[in-house]
């Protein structure tokens, strides 16, 4: 933290001293250290700048930041992007397993036909009877008028019961 003194000065506190040394000292480091073991720049600098904001809480204002906290901070700040990373693919892979057992090998046909509809419909059909959501609380959800949102589910009904007649249709054709 600065502090202007009278005559316009600008004296640096001790802490803020001691973490521009630290960051001058191994900030590229650091980044180098996350680069190589993430995904992509982005996420290397997300995770730099979680170290800093770390390495700056830690700090005092009669405590030099050395290299080895930097990096002791760096290596949590990675095994808790790797669990997080595990947690969101687990996640996923659980909400995928979810998706398929409601619909199973036997109604292939259905997901084709949800596929083809209009996102705004599928989503509609999809919260209203997979996740159980109301108009009330769709219409909340999406940011749309409950009239709206029964019109959309109205549209997607009958979309897919086209869809999936002419589907049927196409089948006995081809028996």
């Amino acid at each position: 933290m600065s502090v202007k003194t009278d005559q316009g000065d600008r004296v640096e506190s001790a802490r803020e001293k001691h973490f521009l040394a630290a960051h001058a000292a191994c900030h590229d480091k650091v980044y180098k250290y996350f680069r190589r073991r993430t995904e992509g720049a982005s996420t290397a600098e997300d995770l730099c700048a979680e170290v800093f904001r770390i390495a700056w809480e830690k700090t005092r204002q009669d405590q030099e930041l050395s290299v080895l906290v930097v990096f002791g901070i760096a290596r949590n700040v990675l095994r808790n992007h790797y669990r997080a990373n595990l947690r969101s693919n687990n996640l996923t892979e659980l909400l995928e397993m979810q998706r398929t057992q409601v619909l199973g090998s036997d109604d292939e046909g259905v997901r084709e036909a949800l596929d083809r509809l209009k996102p705004e419909e599928r989503e509609v059909l999809l919260l209203t009877y997979w996740d159980g959501f109301s108009s009330a609380e769709i219409s909340e959800l999406l940011q749309l008028t409950a009239t709206a949102v029964r019109m959309r589910l109205h549209r997607a009904r009958k979309q897919l019961s086209r869809l999936l007649l002419a589907d049927h249709a196409a089948e006995e054709v081809n028996e």
